[in-house]
Parts: C-alpha cells; sequence; structure tokens
C-alpha cells in the first residue's frame, strides 16, 4: 500500500512544474505539527503542498502525499496509512482533499496524538473544514488561502519582485507606495486581464481554456462538495446554480428575498441556507452590517460573488460598479473584517470607512466621518483620502 501510494506521489512531484511561491509561504509556520489550509477550489493548495514536500531536505522516502479521496485511501483509512507510513520512517504526511474523507477530524486527532509525524492538510472547500475547526483547534493551526492578488498576478505576468504593503501603511502612504510600483510596471496596464482572468492561478496553465476551466471548477463546488457535506438533495442542486445566475444579475444592494424566493421555487429559510452554504464554498461573499452579527436567516445586507473572475464568467453583463466591490471586500476580506455601515460602502475593521468608484467618484456620501476614504477605480496615483483602488491588490 505505502509503496503504490509513494509511486503516486512521486509521479504528482514530477508533474508539479510551478515554481512561484503563494503569498501563504510567509505566512505560515512550518514548525508546527499539524497545518490545516482552507480555501475555495483552485487557488492553488494542492501545488502549494507539493512545493513544500520538494523543498524539504529529507530523503524522499520519508516524504509522502497523499489525496483523501483516492481510492487507496478510501478502501483504508487516513489512521493506518499514517501508521504504516510512520513505521517504515516516515516524517511528514500531506493529505489533500480532506473533506472528501468522512469523519476525518477524529482521524487526524489520533494521528496527531498517537504519531510522532508531521501533518499538513487541505481541502478544496472551506464547508467541512470550517466545521471542524472546533475540533481541532487544540492541534490544528488552520490558515486560509485566497485567490491571487494583484500584486501576484503581476509577479508571475512580469516575473518580478513586488511588495505587500499594510492596510494602514496604503491609507497612510499610498501616494509613496504608487509612485515607488509605478518605477516598475503601469499599473493599469494589466488591471483589466487581472479583474477578469487573474484570481485562480491556473490561468497561466492554459489561457485559451481558462473560463472553462473556472467553470468546471464551480460546477464541481455546487455539483459534489455542497451536497457532500449539506443535507440538500440531488434535484435541488440546480436551484443552486439558478441562484447564481440571480445574484450575478442583481445589484448588492436591492436584493428582493420573497423574489428570489419565488423565481427559485422555495420558502425563505431555504432559499437562506442555499445562500450560506454558496457562501461556504467560496462561490458567494455574503456581507452584513455588524448588528446583524452572523445569523444566516437575517437578510443580508449586500451578496457579491467571491470575486470579480466569477462576475465575468457568469453574467451576461457585468457591471464594473459590481466588480469593484466585489474585488475590494474579496482582498479585504483575506485580512480584515468587513461589514456594511449605514454610510459609505464598507467599514473595515470598524474602524475605516471607504466607498468605491470610478475616477469621479466624490465625497459627498462620507464627508466629514472621520477614517472615510474615497477608493477610485482608473487612477494611477491618489491623493489625500482619495486612494486607487488597483492597491488595495498589494495587501498580500
Amino acid at each position: 500500500m505505502i509503496e503504490q501510494l509513494h509511486e503516486n506521489f512521486l509521479q504528482y512531484l514530477e508533474n508539479q512544474n510551478s515554481t512561484y511561491r503563494r503569498y501563504v509561504w510567509k505566512k505560515i509556520n512550518h514548525n508546527d505539527k499539524l497545518i490545516g489550509i482552507i480555501g475555495a477550489r483552485g487557488v492553488g493548495k494542492t501545488t502549494y503542498i507539493l512545493q513544500y514536500l520538494e523543498s524539504l531536505e529529507i530523503p524522499l522516502h520519508k516524504k509522502l502525499y497523499i489525496s483523501a479521496d483516492s481510492f487507496d485511501v478510501l478502501n483504508s483509512s487516513l489512521l493506518e496509512i499514517a501508521k504504516s507510513f510512520s513505521a517504515l520512517g516516515g516524517e511528514v504526511l500531506a493529505i489533500d482533499e480532506i473533506h472528501k474523507y468522512r469523519n476525518f477530524e477524529r482521524e487526524l486527532k489520533q494521528i496527531y496524538d498517537m504519531l510522532g509525524l508531521k501533518v499538513i492538510f487541505s481541502g478544496s472547500s472551506a464547508i467541512e473544514l470550517e466545521h471542524a475547526k472546533a475540533d481541532l483547534s487544540r492541534r490544528a493551526v488552520m490558515y486560509t488561502m485566497n485567490g491571487m492578488s494583484y500584486r501576484e498576478f503581476l509577479e508571475i505576468k512580469l516575473d518580478i519582485e513586488l511588495e505587500d504593503y499594510k492596510l494602514e501603511d496604503i491609507l497612510t502612504n499610498h501616494l509613496d507606495i504608487a509612485h515607488s510600483i509605478r518605477k516598475k510596471l503601469k499599473s493599469l496596464e494589466h488591471w483589466k486581464e487581472y479583474l477578469e482572468f487573474g484570481f485562480y492561478p491556473f490561468y497561466f496553465e492554459e489561457k485559451a481554456t481558462y473560463s472553462i476551466k473556472l467553470k468546471e471548477t464551480i460546477n464541481t463546488v455546487v455539483e459534489t462538495d455542497i451536497p457532500s457535506i449539506f443535507t440538500i438533495k440531488y434535484e435541488n442542486i440546480v436551484n443552486l446554480k439558478k441562484l447564481t445566475q440571480l445574484i450575478c444579475q442583481s445589484e448588492p444592494f436591492k436584493l428582493n428575498i420573497k423574489e428570489l424566493s419565488a423565481k427559485i421555487g422555495t420558502d425563505r429559510d431555504t432559499l437562506y441556507l442555499y445562500m450560506n452554504y454558496l457562501h461556504r464554498g467560496k462561490i458567494f461573499n455574503i456581507l452584513r452590517s455588524k448588528t446583524k452579527g452572523d445569523n444566516i436567516f437575517l437578510k443580508p445586507d449586500k451578496i457579491y460573488l467571491n470575486n470579480p473572475n466569477l462576475n465575468y464568467a457568469y453574467c451576461k453583463e457585468s457591471k464594473i460598479g459590481t466588480v469593484r466591490e466585489t474585488f475590494f471586500a474579496n482582498q479585504l476580506q483575506n485580512l480584515h473584517e468587513v461589514s456594511i455601515p449605514t454610510k459609505g460602502d464598507f467599514l473595515v475593521d470598524d474602524k475605516y470607512l471607504f466607498e468605491v468608484g470610478g475616477k469621479n467618484k466624490s465625497f459627498n456620501q462620507i464627508k466629514d466621518i472621520a477614517n472615510s476614504y474615497v477608493v477610485a477605480d482608473d487612477i494611477e496615483i491618489g491623493f489625500g483620502a482619495k486612494i486607487p483602488l488597483w492597491l488595495f491588490g498589494f495587501l498580500y
């Protein structure tokens, strides 16, 4: 069994040809014994794991990669594989697609408690792993992996190195930061390409088929991941697809729950459940005001698709205002808390207020409010409290 699994691992390694290291390399403490990586399908978790294993300066027989949805694993058990691997001198075990394995939390805890192995695991969907956090919190250190930032996209496309910046640095020094970046590249030259195609790393594998692969990736989440974890009948999967299309066509601030329920053909509570499933699957991005908290059965203040690439893939006509807000919310949420305020578009960390728009966006809606900023598209350089939208793609 281990011999066959190791042979499979070597084939994965030989086919892994990506040399670019995503931002999580700086974020993850690789000294921990049990590390979990969660995130949307297609953001590069498998690539990261294989790169990490390849970087370890230990003999090949001491490290092993397995996919939890493979026949070899499903016909055995994670615990038995880990025991056999450890007995043969194994040191580092990587488990991919772990959300496909039933009761993985229990076996991970047993591996952690019984064996001296270091384990790194990931799941293509954040759904089940979010449920598992409580059970694994004393053992596993969990990290969330987002899609590519504009900075990462530019680094790969232009083969250059660029700094990332903390939010506070951008708010106070955006003029100097934008100026320094402009010395290396034209900041808006590749911006539209990124918004349409640049969120998922597999864009650089084969650009011509990117949109097809993206739709296939999302279909896998809707058709396989969500039904395998939540209580939803197979015949109702079409309702999740309908809902995705309807949200894509709607303005984020003009949600009509009664109308959506009628079009989907379901009651209000079931509609809210479907919205939550798609949010957990990283297809939707649901935002609420601070007063509403996380109650999924209250009407969301705004619903976006998770990232701008989805807008262009699913919407017949992508409204640029929605695309801008979708990008801003996605990038800020990766590191900060984002909610919907009474004035302005977004409240970040319960402190900073943002209004997002085009280059002529004014301060009228947020004037005289402390810590408020206009985030403007189609400008290379800002001034004062007016900051270029593209610069928020340099947060990670």
